[in-house]
């Protein structure tokens, strides 16, 4: 192997040895930062809340019943209370409209108000475009009492209907610790059922998940993988037709008439060096909402776990499409056929020898891409323009100024992948190709300014996640390094350096060994939070408040928002002693096998599940103790 290969190798050890060291700082020293953080952090619902998922069903009890018979008889010094988990979908969607309804009469009173001397008129048809024409504010009147009844039937029938109430509940104990054991233990011997896990805070839950069953989650997985990796890979189809037209001779043969305009000089450097990196990007501007909406169909029941699983989605579809499938589809666009019908081993060779060819596609991508776009996003010209857009046809009221004028958050699902990717860029090119390294440089110089920026002045936080993404971003940066070592692989093997592969074989296997060390050292601080925390924060929190009643202020934290008006109306039951202990060890069943009360465990605890839950008696406010 001539000499000159060595160094490429040397160099490919240094940066993986370098990026591993960082990551490995980085990864303690987040997950410090996040014990402490939850050891600092004020008090919230969801450090003494579970949620409880599968639970099973009871012929002779309800599902809220046998949930509080349940962890009575488990948990029966820490169990505080419960709210099992209602489909209020339809519930919810009524009271969307009854707002843009009130919202709508708003605006016609406020504009009677000022014409007195005419009365506001508006048509029957959407938005007001056809249909009869009546007076406005009459209408809207009767239609807000119309859906006012409607919304009164759909409460009963929830309250009442077994089919609304959901297989599952959110469980709250009366110290983190006892939160603690109950989320990171399983509950019975069955691990299929009474299923838990930490509950999001009450911000951050996706409400309308929560009403898909347990058993239809694993197949709407399944169905989204599946579409997942046709979304994927078909998706080279259009990318690899609109980047043979973004070359000169695919323009010629697509257009022979705008040869002259082609052969220009000016039009030349423009195909060449600008209309791919536009022509993937307006293809790009889409797939956000696709991904996001495929995570929505998989039933994550937080908004956080959505934008996680968002992210990792769109993180793999550039690395196939935007990565690896321009490299296939640009310069070895003629060697596809044989791509496609080759062994596997020569795979690494065919993306190995186009990797160095396809850098002066990603230096344009980086400047278009990710140079400009830190312009756009300190302007922000597509909020400004939608703002703008709102307030001619859609703005009525104050209200809907506000929601205009909102900045909404940084979108972690979009912008963390897309810095990650750029990471990705940096490692494959940093042996093959250095010179694309003071572009990425630059830009991660803009993104550190911009972004901090934009946190802290323009964003808003929508939840707290105390750095939950960061194994993902980790496991990106360990899937870039892999990538970066198979690509070289396969371009010294064309080089007649195929003796080189034991040693960058040797290679990924350390960073493969290094992923494994980072997940059993740091991840478990990701994972599960430990018991000597907990005790130690409620140690304190009894210590500097010892009048906390952690019933009232969890009684009403998860109680769905279709409820929450009629939960403020009701007049509440008295003070609880904070220090109230059950009456009596001995738990009461309405269970058919055994009319007294019984310390042993249910009999339903591990069994497995059948038929519909019963109906709750009860109405939506949680169940004490």
């Amino acid at each position: 192997m001539p000499c000159r290969f060595w160094a490429h190798i040397i160099m490919a050890y240094v940066f993986t040895f370098w990026t591993c060291y960082v990551l490995q700082k980085e990864y303690q020293n987040v997950a410090t930062m996040r014990l402490q953080f939850m050891a600092s952090e004020r008090r919230r619902p969801d450090q003494f809340t579970v949620l409880v998922k599968n639970v099973p069903s009871d012929p002779d009890e309800s599902t809220s019943e046998l949930v509080e018979h349940f962890f009575l008889v488990n948990h029966p010094d820490y169990y505080l209370l419960h709210q099992v988990v209602y489909n209020a979908n339809k519930l919810a969607r009524l009271v969307k409209q009854k707002k843009k309804k009130q919202n709508w009469l708003d605006y016609y009173e406020v504009k009677y108000t000022r014409k007195p001397a005419n009365r506001p008129t508006t048509r029957t048809g959407c938005r007001g475009l056809y249909g009869t024409k009546v007076d406005a504010i009459d209408y809207y009147t009767s239609e807000i009492e119309r859906l006012t009844g409607k919304i009164a039937e759909e409460q009963e029938r929830v309250k009442t209907d077994s089919s609304c109430v959901m297989p599952a509940a959110f469980v709250s104990f009366r110290t983190r610790w006892g939160a603690a054991v109950c989320a990171q233990t399983q509950q019975t011997r069955n691990p299929t059922m009474w299923l838990t896990e930490w509950a999001p805070e009450p911000c951050d839950v996706y409400w309308q998940n929560l009403a898909i069953p347990y058993v239809q989650i694993t197949i709407r997985r399944l169905i989204i993988a599946v579409a997942f990796f046709f979304l994927t890979f078909f998706f080279m189809i259009p990318i690899a037709f609109v980047q043979s037209l973004a070359t000169i001779e695919g323009i010629e043969k697509a257009a022979p008439f705008l040869n002259r305009i082609v052969e220009m000089s000016f039009s030349k450097s423009f195909i060449t060096g600008v209309l791919s990196g536009i022509a993937l990007k307006l293809f790009l501007m889409f797939l956000p909402g696709i991904l996001m909406c495929m995570s929505k169909f998989e039933g994550l029941t937080s908004i956080s776990s959505l934008e996680r699983r968002s992210a990792s989605k769109y993180y793999l579809f550039n690395l196939v499409n935007v990565f690896l499938g321009s490299i296939i589809t640009g310069t070895a666009f003629e060697q596809l056929h044989s791509f496609l019908n080759q062994s596997p081993n020569e795979i690494p060779k065919t993306f190995g020898v186009a990797v160095p060819m396809k850098a002066t596609f990603f230096i344009t991508y980086i400047m278009l891409d990710g140079w400009a776009g830190f312009a756009g996003e300190i302007l922000r010209f597509k909020p400004l323009i939608m703002y703008h857009l709102k307030s001619a046809f859609l703005v009525k009221t104050e209200q809907d100024r506000e929601e205009a004028m909102d900045a909404g958050s940084i979108g972690f699902n979009t912008g963390e992948p897309q810095i990650q990717f750029y990471i990705l860029l940096g490692l494959v090119y940093a042996v093959v190709t250095p010179f694309l390294l003071p572009f990425i440089l630059v830009f991660f110089g803009f993104s550190y300014l911009v972004f901090r920026h934009q946190v802290i002045n323009v964003y808003n936080q929508e939840y707290e996640s105390a750095a939950a993404f960061w194994p993902d971003v980790h496991g990106r940066v360990i899937v870039a390094l892999l990538v970066s070592q198979v690509l070289l692989i396969g371009l010294l093997s064309t080089k007649r350096a195929a003796s080189s592969t034991p040693f960058l074989v040797a290679l990924a296997i350390l960073t493969i060994w290094f992923d494994r060390f980072c997940k059993g050292r740091f991840e478990p601080a990701f994972v599960r939070y430990p018991l000597q925390e907990a005790m130690m924060k409620d140690t304190l929190e009894r210590a500097m408040d010892p009048k906390f009643n952690p019933k009232a202020f969890l009684e009403t934290a998860y109680v769905h928002p279709v409820f929450m008006e009629d939960e403020e109306e009701e007049e509440g039951d008295g003070e609880v002693d904070e220090n109230m202990e059950p009456e009596s060890k001995l738990v009461p069943t309405k269970r058919l096998q055994s009319r007294r009360s019984t310390p042993a465990l249910s009999k339903m605890s591990g069994g497995d599940a059948g038929g519909d839950c019963e109906s709750s008696p009860s109405p939506p406010p949680p169940m004490d103790a």
